[in-house]
């Protein structure tokens, strides 16, 4: 076989490791013997042979369909053979591979023949099936389960395969796809239902009504949807798979997930439904239909609601019952040939009169109407254009015990009106929840105009009689319509009306949360200093605790500043800031704050603490009181008093807000808006998705931060970071990324989704090294090896401190990381060094990063991941981008505001009417969404919302200053 020995030759040459990046080859020696015993790939018949799999091929659980030899030639023609990175390639013997691919091929041939029940089908079937699977792209193979080489770092030989893990490790088969089949990230066909099988079928394509929904294009829905089928995490996504996602930020993907996870709530409840429903042996075709036509909850509800368990059955059902179905379809088919006198039965109720014959016949045509997908479509369509408004009103709370106080907060919606079209989400959540606590009265209004239009249309189009019908007949079809649109019609749209509204405005509360939280965590953090944190109090005193610039607690106490005992307390203070040469004071924002603050302020205005020059900030200490009573805290800090706990918390959010904030749930950090009044699912899921991004985004370092801030990572969770906390206690530090791999529960798709996001830093990693000795690390390593093992033991392997490892670049793309330094002309001691960034720009001068990406093999988007972990430097760290906290020394009262001031303060909150900013007066303002344009925005804050975030620092004008109601209403300037 020609092709397996020049393949083995190119494997044999690129077993040499390069010069400029030997270590590769060092990051697994285990034996030559063991690693041709892990390339050994048994099949189901426990046939041994020996086979290369395709670099990036990825196995599949379950059974697999085996492929002629043929198949496997003509894969192997069109693989490219990279160097192996973490083991050299073994190479086979030619003649034996030969051996093993006849009697494969033998087996197969048989295979196919025995389960052939129709002859010359099935198994050609078969192996078209395979055929195509081998040469299709991304979106023309079997449905979602086909795989396509990857531009992964794995190497090209195949582990041995077991019940389990029946697939090979670090595969990215959609990274694939894109770089090789479709550079561009997009598919050669747009993918229809026939390629992405769902659980369950509907009338409907999900891409395409995906895309509707989203107004996004169907081939970045459809790899969406590949992508999350494969239990890829969102950060992961955004950052390492962008050209398959045309480079959509993590809150749009974010969107699309809960927009496809709505869509299949609605198939799976639809075909719940269509089994119900045929249990009870009410089923046709017609109904069938209409409910696999369903695209929303709405829409279910009304086709299936005279169908539910226990309902005592509709007008319209009743008159069915009574045989009047025939006669409303004559009227409609052929009214010239029906008499409704022949339906008259005396004695019987709903027949025994002329009246309740035209009545149930009345009935039945409304409800058709109702139920009609055209005139239904029709009515939405016409409703879109006219002017539907929404109505609230103070509802009859004289026989109620109301809170007048509650009643008061809804004033401006006691006698609100406003355009379904021009409504503010926030008006909407602030109308609901009114309404919830019985003070609103709600209705939606439809125009008499629309009716007589839509009535119009009925008669002359949708509904007209097939031929000449009598006046009294015309007469029962208009009574029809007219009950129709005002007894069924009009209370579905309003039901569509009000849900819409709803769902839009819980999800833009949602996401304007998930906002706001984003910008609190990426708060700059304030290294190297230490603090003192004060938890301010009346009665009880303010708590103190100081911490060191690594988090420590050096010491904690209570000192009782507001009970006349204050210049007493101010020696104390004085001793403890010069003892811990502490500079900085956080005090938190909750009972007694503006006092201590005020204290604090006159101390340092006087000099006090000289020689140190003090200041301070006031940070929000919103869940420190939960989380000192947590479980959690217990653990953290055993034996301290809760009190002290919330001050050491207090001045841990400053220190660094992203590893403190992680350890509370972000419903308590307080930076939403109507957080209890939407759908706590949605909003769980969307905060702890946005926890995930942000510690992942910025990165930890595994072998220094915590239990709570690890299982946030993509990828892990609980248990998966508790392992890794109890093998970094039992065996040391991570040298190397790879390492993860051996920790129990972490598979090949938690170590994909979480290897780019763990930092390992070389400067420990080089101080540990150097301590330890060579033999005592193997025989450590070698034992570690054997408790680990599965089923067999493995070699034992010495792992060497890659730089790599340092960086964003995912282990994946290694390789490639490889070969562009080659390219560069740069070194791995040069990463992060003014050095590379000058060999960088001088390469892509020349050709640019699109040129040097195909150079390479790659994408652009890979590429310039790898460009920026070569680049940054060591300390590099997004959140250097966002403000920092407020230092002070003086303070300003609310009195001592004017208007036409101009202040600087920083956001607090920003919600779906405007955005409140502390000013330093003890009472945010607020800016109305109003004087928030785009043109007072700086480009790198101007986003979709055009709102700012909590944390950002902005120049603004007092309007108005409210003293008796402590309100204060500003106007941005600019962004600073």
């Amino acid at each position: 076989m020609p092709s397996l020995r020049r393949r083995a030759k190119i494997q044999a040459e690129n077993a040499e490791p390069k010069d400029e990046c030997s270590f590769f080859s060092e990051l697994s020696s285990g034996s030559e013997e063991d690693n041709k015993e892990d390339s050994i790939w048994e099949p189901q018949k426990k046939v041994p042979r020996r086979q290369f799999a395709s670099k990036g091929s990825k196995r599949k659980q379950g059974p697999r369909v085996k492929k002629s030899s043929q198949l496997v030639d003509d894969i192997s023609k069109d693989v490219a053979v990279k160097e192996e990175l973490n083991s050299p390639v073994a190479i086979v013997d030619v003649d034996l591979e030969e051996k093993n691919h006849k009697l494969h091929t033998t087996k197969t041939l048989k295979t196919a023949a025995k389960k052939q029940k129709k002859p010359g089908q099935k198994a050609i079937k078969r192996l078209k099936v395979d055929e195509e699977t081998s040469q299709a792209g991304p979106f023309e193979g079997r449905g979602s389960n086909v795989e396509t080489p990857s531009t992964s770092m794995c190497g090209d030989v195949c582990k041995k395969e077991e019940m389990e893990d029946s697939f090979t490790f670090e595969q990215s088969p959609v990274k694939k796809i894109k770089t090789e089949s479709c550079p561009q990230g997009r598919p050669a066909r747009v993918p229809g239902a026939s390629d992405l099988k769902e659980e369950v079928e509907m009338n409907w394509d999900i891409v395409q009504v995906l895309s509707e929904r989203t107004n996004i294009e169907p081939w970045v829905c459809a790899n969406i949807i590949r992508l999350f089928n494969d239990d890829n995490t969102i950060p992961f996504v955004v950052r390492y798979r962008k050209e398959l996602i045309n480079n959509l930020d993590a809150d749009f993907l974010r969107e699309v997930r809960q927009t496809l996870d709505e869509l299949r709530d609605v198939a799976k409840k639809v075909h719940s439904r269509i089994q119900k429903i045929k249990k009870e042996g009410k089923m046709s075709e017609c109904l069938l239909q209409a409910l696999l036509n369903c695209k929303t909850f709405e829409e279910l509800e009304h086709v299936s609601a005279p169908y539910k368990t226990g309902s005592k059955g509709t007008k319209a059902q009743r008159a069915k019952q009574l045989g009047l179905e025939e006669a409303a379809r004559t009227l409609l088919e052929n009214p010239g040939q029906l008499n409704l006198l022949s339906y008259i039965r005396p004695g019987v109720t709903g027949l025994s009169e002329l009246k309740d014959i035209e009545t149930g016949v009345q009935h039945i045509l409304a409800d058709m109407i109702a139920k009609d997908k055209d005139t239904l479509d029709f009515i939405r369509d016409l409703c879109k254009h006219r002017y539907i408004c929404i109505q609230s009103s103070l509802a009859k709370v004289s026989s109620k015990k109301v809170n007048e106080k509650e009643v008061d907060k809804f004033q401006l919606y006691q006698n609100f009106s406003c355009n379904i079209r021009n409504i503010h989400h926030h008006q909407i959540l602030a109308i609901n929840r009114g309404e919830n606590l019985k003070i609103l009265t709600v209705k939606v209004n439809i125009s008499d105009g629309v009716k007589k239009e839509f009535c119009r249309w009925c008669i002359q189009n949708r509904w007209r009689p097939h031929g000449f019908a009598r006046p009294e007949l015309m007469k029962i079809l208009h009574n029809s319509l007219d009950d129709s649109f005002k007894r069924l019609i009009v209370p579905l749209l309003c039901r569509e009306f009000r849900a819409k509204l709803t769902s839009d405005a819980e999800k833009q509360s949602v996401m304007m949360f998930g906002q706001n939280l984003r910008q609190l965590l990426l708060t700059s953090p304030v290294p190297g200093r230490t603090l003192m944190g004060v938890d301010p109090g009346y009665k009880h005193g303010c708590k103190l605790a100081i911490i060191s610039p690594t988090s420590q607690i050096l010491h904690t106490d209570v000192v009782y500043l507001h009970c006349g005992q204050g210049f007493r307390e101010a020696e104390k203070i004085r001793r403890l800031l010069l003892h811990f040469n502490c500079s900085t004071v956080v005090i938190g924002n909750g009972t007694a704050c503006r006092e201590t603050e005020a204290y604090f302020a006159d101390l340092i205005m006087k000099n006090y603490f000289a020689p140190l020059d003090v200041v301070y900030c006031i940070i929000s200490e919103a869940g420190a009181s939960i989380y000192s009573v947590s479980p959690e805290a217990n653990k953290e800090m055993p034996g301290l008093d809760p009190n002290l706990r919330s001050a050491v918390s207090i001045a841990r959010r400053v220190q660094d807000p992203l590893a403190e904030l992680v350890k509370f749930d972000p419903k308590h950090i307080g930076v939403g808006m109507y957080q209890h009044d939407v759908s706590q699912t949605l909003l769980k899921a969307t905060l702890d998705s946005v926890v995930e991004e942000c510690v992942s985004f910025v990165g930890v370092d595994i072998n220094i931060c915590s239990e709570v801030l690890l299982r946030h990572i993509a990828g892990l969770n609980a248990n998966r970071a508790k392992n890794i906390i109890e093998w970094r206690e039992k065996n040391g530090p991570f040298i190397n990324r790879e390492q993860l791999k051996k920790v129990k529960g972490l598979g090949p798709k938690s170590y994909q989704q979480c290897a780019g996001f763990v930092r390992i830093n070389q400067d420990y990693i080089r101080t540990f090294c150097s301590s330890q000795h060579t033999d005592s690390s193997g025989q450590s390593q070698e034992a570690t090896n054997e408790k680990l093992g599965k089923k067999k033991n493995k070699a034992d392997v010495t792992f060497v401190p890659n730089p790599l490892d340092q960086t964003c670049i995912h282990p994946e793309s290694y390789d490639v990381a490889s070969r562009f330094l080659s390219f560069i002309g740069g070194t791995l001691c040069e990463i992060g060094k003014p050095e590379m960034q000058q060999k960088i720009n001088l390469s892509l001068g020349k050709e640019g990063i699109e040129k040097t990406a195909e150079r390479l093999q790659t994408t652009a988007h890979t590429l310039q991941v790898i460009i920026d972990g070569l680049s940054q430097p060591k300390t590099f760290d997004i959140r250097t981008d966002f403000d920092k906290p407020d230092f002070k020394r003086s303070i300003v009262c609310l009195e001592d505001l004017q208007v036409g001031t101009v202040l600087t303060g920083k956001v607090e909150n920003a919600t779906l009417f405007g955005v409140f900013v502390d000013i330093g007066v003890g009472k945010a303002g607020l800016i109305p969404i109003r004087f928030i344009t785009e043109a007072k925005l700086s480009k790198t804050k101007r986003r979709r919302s055009l709102g700012l975030g909590p944390g950002e620092k902005v120049e603004v004008k007092v309007l108005s200053v409210d003293i008796p109601r402590s309100r204060i209403s500003l106007d941005l300037l600019r962004v600073l």
